[in-house]
């Protein structure tokens, strides 16, 4: 009993000690929510994360507030203003990247999406360079995306109108395109490799977004006692390393012609190019996350926002009508679809905009780490401090669009009908971390919806009367799943 007793006051004590010092420590940061013991401030954050869940709190704390996960502090910048200026006037401060276990285990601080310091750097920017290279010049990729969106739609043709599921076609054809820039063109796969490969990254692509997982992301030694990590993911990732060293090996053993090179090719004449220098982070390991970062990244946000301009386009056959309308009237229907016809559409070009508002896939994106001390909207976060924008309260800020609860292609047209850029419009975030492929991802999106929409009227199944654009909300906002019917022109 002595012993049973003694244990419960030392326990207690040590709470009391702890708490304490997470009260002093709490001064240095914004205001927010009273943390508690143990949990912090997740007891006014709820179990689920919501849309809205951050922007109401920032209704109560202000544009930046921190919330603690137990004794981890975590800041949140609001609203566009706060948004744009830690991104853009901080970028560099706001440039790391925080070491949480699910992070080590995607990308074990190589690549460019995971990585830090010079590596990060020097990847990232190499990254950008070539994925610029790619598409520009004789616009190879750029003409495969156009004839994958040709795949996509003859892979709805063959359904004649029937109800259909179109979120593992999508996935395959936007794979596809990234298999492209990786490897070259053409680059040819079996069917049944595909189909592990598009597999593989649906499972990457389906990690959860709960406060329990966040908890498990940077409370792991506590949670690890209580839950596993995902078995799945880890077993998807080493799969798709695996396919892709054994294209890196197919590569080393032939030389590419100058018209198909792919990622692979320009990053192993870098690394021959550097090879004396042994302060280069320009390696295999580097190359195989890098790619791997590409193809979660890369597929993740193109087909979760085509299949929610599928749903939205069935939710709204009034917009669906007016798209196919202007289309038609200015594109025709015989010849394929590029990305520079954007200018012939501006309505159309203001749909593919909104959809991507209105659905707003990327609530905050991967945590970000302060690497040096920084004062946003008047308020001290220090270095070494976890932060997350809440891209939401920017697509959805109220000071700044019209309507943004409602779908509304008006917000990005002027009163002639002409398509207006918003800079408020981030849904690739903006600074050093935002989104390294933001242009291909732009010619998908155009590509692939105006080449279906163009091809058929998308509506409900026979008997379904409800559209449910609720999101499941997770590391990405998807639909639920649905079904819908392709009906040809």
């Amino acid at each position: 009993m002595m012993i049973g007793g003694f244990l419960a006051a030392f326990a207690i004590c040590f709470l009391v000690v702890h708490y304490v010092k997470l009260l002093w420590i709490r001064r240095r940061f914004p205001s927010g929510p009273m943390p508690l013991p143990l949990i912090g401030s997740l007891w006014k954050v709820g179990w689920k994360i919501r849309q809205d869940t951050l922007m109401k709190l920032a209704s109560s704390y202000g544009n930046v507030f921190t919330i603690w996960i137990g004794h981890v502090p975590l800041v949140v910048l609001s609203g566009f203003k706060t948004v744009h200026s830690g991104l853009t006037d901080h970028s560099e401060a706001l440039s790391g990247r925080p070491m949480t276990l699910m992070i080590k285990v995607l990308g074990n601080g190589k690549g460019i999406m995971f990585s830090n310091g010079k590596t990060w750097k020097q990847q990232r920017q190499f990254g950008h360079s070539i994925l610029q290279k790619m598409m520009q010049g004789k616009k190879v990729l750029e003409h495969q995306i156009e004839e994958e969106a040709h795949q996509l739609v003859e892979a709805f043709a063959r359904e004649k109108g029937q109800p259909l599921d179109p979120s593992l076609p999508i996935l395959h054809s936007v794979s596809k395109v990234i298999c492209a820039l990786a490897f070259g063109q053409p680059h040819s796969m079996e069917d049944e490799v595909c189909r592990k490969l598009t597999e593989h990254i649906n499972i990457l692509n389906k990690l959860g977004g709960s406060v329990g997982d966040i908890i498990f992301e940077i409370l792991p030694s506590f949670m690890r006692h209580i839950i596993e990590p995902n078995k799945k993911v880890l077993s998807s990732c080493e799969d798709i390393r695996s396919f892709i060293r054994k294209e890196v090996e197919k590569h080393k053993k032939k030389e590419a012609l100058p018209e198909s090179q792919g990622y692979i090719d320009y990053y192993l004449a870098k690394m021959d190019k550097e090879k004396a220098d042994h302060t280069s982070t320009f390696d295999e390991d580097n190359l195989v996350q890098a790619l791997l970062d590409l193809f979660a990244a890369g597929t993740d946000m193109i087909s979760t926002t085509l299949l929610w301009a599928l749903l939205l386009m069935v939710a709204h056959p009034d917009i669906q009508e007016k798209v196919q309308k202007e289309l038609g009237s200015e594109l025709g229907f015989s010849k394929s679809i590029c990305y520079g016809d954007w200018k012939k559409v501006p309505y159309t070009y203001a749909v593919v905009h909104e959809i991507q508002r209105f659905s707003n896939i990327v609530l905050f994106g991967l945590p970000k780490l302060s690497v040096d001390n920084m004062n946003v909207s008047g308020h001290f976060i220090p270095k070494e401090t976890l932060v997350v924008p809440d891209l939401c309260s920017v697509l959805l800020d109220p000071k700044h669009w019209e309507t943004p609860q409602q779908f509304n292609p008006n917000h990005f047209l002027d009163k002639h009908g002409n398509f207006t850029a918003r800079e408020e419009f981030l849904p690739f975030g903006a600074g050093s971390r935002a989104c390294l492929a933001e242009h291909i991802a732009r010619v998908e999106l155009f590509v692939f919806f105006t080449s279906l929409l163009r091809a058929f009227t998308f509506q409900l199944p026979e008997g379904v009367k409800e559209v449910n654009t609720e999101p499941v909300v997770g590391s990405v906002m998807r639909p639920h799943p649905y079904k819908l019917c392709a009906v040809p022109h």
